[in-house]
Formats: C-alpha cells, sequence, structure tokens
C-alpha cells in the first residue's frame, strides 16, 4: 500500500476494550473502531472483523478491519440493512438511501457512502480496485480536515460541482458500466469465430464452447438486468432519491430538487441499457445460429430417411425377385425346365420385373407426397 494508506488491526483485549496495533497519523474517525462486545451472560461474544478501505473526501485512504456492529455504528444504519444481505453483501445490486449514508451493492462493489468518507469492502477485488483508483484520480490528497466545518463551506462545494456521494456513486457507476463493456467485448471476440466454425461444421467441442458462452451470457444478462431495475426503481421515488442528498442534509438545505441525482440515473441507465440490448443482440445471433444448426441436422437426418426408404424400396423389389428364384429352384418338375435357352429369358425377366417393382412403389411414394 502506498504512504497514503494504513493500516488499523482492531481486536478485543480481556476486559473487551478495544486497542488499535497501529496509530495512524489520519485525522480522527466519525466513530472509533470497535471490534466487538459481551453477552448477557458474561461470555465473549465473537464477530468476524472484515476489511475495509476507507477513502476520505480529501482524499486520504486508511485501510479497517471491523465487525457488521462497528460499521453499523459508524455509518449509523440498521442492521437489516447488512443482515439481509447474507453476511455483508448479496450478489444482487441495490443502492439504499439512509439518513445518514448511502449503501451501495453494484456486481463486486460493496460501499457505505456518507458525506465525508466512503467504506469499500473487499479492497483488493478488482473492481474495488479500479473504483478507488477513479476516486483517487477525483480527489486528490488533500491537507485539510476532513469534516464539513460550516454549512457556507459545504454549500459553496455543492454550488460548484456534485456532492462528494453522487461523484462516488457516478465512479462505482463507471467502473461497473466499463466492467459490463469488457466482458461483452470478451463475449463477442471468444464468440463469434466459435459460431462461425459452427456454422460450418458441428462438433462436440464447438457445442460445449458455445453452450459455456450461452450460461456466461445468461449470468451476465441478468446482472446487467439487476442494475438496471434498480435504477429505474430509483428514478420512479422522487422521496427516494432525496434520501440520497446527504451534504444538503449536513447542511439543513430546504431543496427539494432532485434533478442533479436524476439526470446522473438517466445517464447510466441509457448507458446500462445499451450493454443490455447488445447482450440480447448476441444471444439472438447464437439463439439463431443454434436454430440453422438444428436444420441443418434436420435436413441430414430427413436425407438419411429418404435413404434408408430408398433401400427397402431396393430390398422389397430383390426379394421379389429372390422369390420367383427360389420358386424354380425347387424340385418340382416343370415342362419349362426341358426348353432350352429358357434360363436367359428367365433371369432377364425376373430383372425387369425388380426394376419395374421398385419404380412402381417409387412413384406410388411420389404420388402420396411421402417424399
Amino acid at each position: 500500500m502506498s504512504n497514503q494508506s494504513y493500516l488499523s488491526i482492531c481486536h478485543q483485549n480481556k476486559d473487551g476494550a478495544v486497542k488499535n496495533d497501529t496509530e495512524t497519523s489520519m485525522p480522527s474517525a466519525p466513530i472509533p473502531i470497535n471490534a466487538g462486545g459481551r453477552e448477557g451472560n458474561g461470555k465473549k461474544k465473537t464477530r468476524r472483523a472484515m476489511p475495509w478501505m476507507r477513502f476520505s473526501r480529501n482524499g486520504n485512504t486508511e485501510v479497517i478491519e471491523c465487525d457488521t456492529r462497528t460499521i453499523m455504528k459508524r455509518v449509523s444504519i440498521p442492521a437489516r440493512d447488512l443482515r439481509i444481505r447474507g453476511p455483508l453483501f448479496s450478489s444482487s445490486s441495490n443502492i439504499l438511501g439512509r439518513e445518514k449514508s448511502i449503501i451501495v451493492n453494484l456486481e463486486n462493489i460493496k460501499a457505505i457512502v456518507t458525506a465525508n468518507e466512503v467504506l469499500l469492502l473487499d479492497p483488493l477485488r478488482p473492481q474495488v480496485l479500479s473504483l478507488i483508483d477513479q476516486l483517487k484520480k477525483q480527489f486528490p490528497q488533500r491537507n485539510v480536515p476532513e469534516d464539513i466545518q460550516s454549512s457556507q463551506e459545504a454549500e459553496e462545494g455543492i454550488q460548484s460541482e456534485l456532492p462528494f456521494e453522487f461523484q462516488v456513486l457516478e465512479s462505482a457507476f463507471e467502473v461497473v458500466c466499463s466492467f459490463f463493456d469488457t466482458r461483452v467485448t470478451s463475449l463477442e471476440t471468444e464468440a463469434l469465430p466459435v459460431l462461425a466454425e459452427l456454422i460450418e461444421k458441428v462438433t462436440r467441442e464447438n457445442l460445449r464452447i458455445v453452450r459455456s458462452l450461452k450460461s456466461n451470457l445468461t449470468c451476465l444478462i441478468a446482472s446487467v438486468q439487476k442494475v438496471k431495475d434498480e435504477i429505474e426503481h430509483l428514478l420512479d421515488d422522487d422521496k427516494d432519491m432525496a434520501e440520497f442528498y446527504l451534504t444538503r442534509k449536513v447542511i439543513q438545505s430546504q431543496q427539494e430538487d432532485v434533478e442533479d441525482l436524476e439526470m446522473l440515473l438517466e445517464a447510466y441507465l441509457i448507458q446500462v441499457e445499451g450493454t443490455r440490448n447488445k447482450l440480447h443482440t448476441m444471444r439472438k445471433y447464437i439463439d439463431d445460429t443454434e436454430d440453422y444448426v438444428k436444420i441443418k441436422q434436420k435436413d441430414k437426418r430427413n436425407r438419411l430417411l429418404v435413404f434408408k426408404l430408398m433401400i427397402s424400396r431396393a430390398s422389397f423389389a430383390i426379394s421379389a425377385g429372390t422369390l420367383v428364384v427360389s420358386l424354380f429352384g425347387m424340385n418340382i418338375p416343370i415342362p419349362l425346365y426341358n426348353t432350352n435357352g429358357v434360363f436367359g429369358y428367365l433371369v432377364l425377366g425376373v430383372f425387369v420385373m425388380c426394376i419395374v417393382l421398385f419404380m412402381f412403389t417409387f412413384g406410388k411414394a411420389g404420388w402420396e407426397k411421402l417424399l
């Protein structure tokens, strides 16, 4: 980690108090890190600490490890906002506005945003690292107090640019949309040659690859759809969007318009819809290719059936000739045996009879439109 990053490991001593192994030169956090507590019967209750990256509005970074209860106290959110998502967050996409924070759950980005800082879960994930880099570009490190000192100072910040929480949201959406675009490009690059080869020749390996691609495509469409649904849900309710104005709440502004957030969400809704349309186009192309392959296979199956039917007719005609020959091969006295040169005529007659019988059955099948 760079010289801007600090590690603060929280644990519990024998008396249930908390101490930090490493003292940082950062400004004081809103609430000190607390790693645990006691149950009512006097036994210690162990809670698993999770790594979080703390990024302040002044560009300062810090890695902390703390449990769920500590996070709840730090950002003033109820337990249900964390518990309904499994250990901390689930794989679904949600953005929740609370009194003093915004809970962001987009793909692998799990974050809690306040007016002064953002807490990022699992900071070593690729998407989270991309978001941290994005935030560092937007908020270079400055040696000024992190807390908002006055309403006038915060109001000047609102007038000059988007509030801190909206800039974090914008960066998160940007990272997620870039991730989706990268996945779409990767799928297109991998799928197009395989589909073209599948059209020319159907093999088990090609079918296996196409099935894997279709599975990945379905999962990606579901992820994009979740983000799209969440944005649309927010756009449908002005009251929910008003909860996202954390800086406005700090300065106790009475403004009720949500135009800035609405424009931000609409911009990324268009981008997400474009990605979703690309994915549906790709899935339709895969489905069309599969339908074409099925048509080719049905055509080959029909040809095999026709060939089998022709073989059956030929066998029937030959069987009729074999019957005639077998009749003459029996040890029964017939005057025809004493006729000179009759063998050649008999063989020729049987051969002609087989051909006529074959053509008759073939013509009859065509007349009945069985071919």
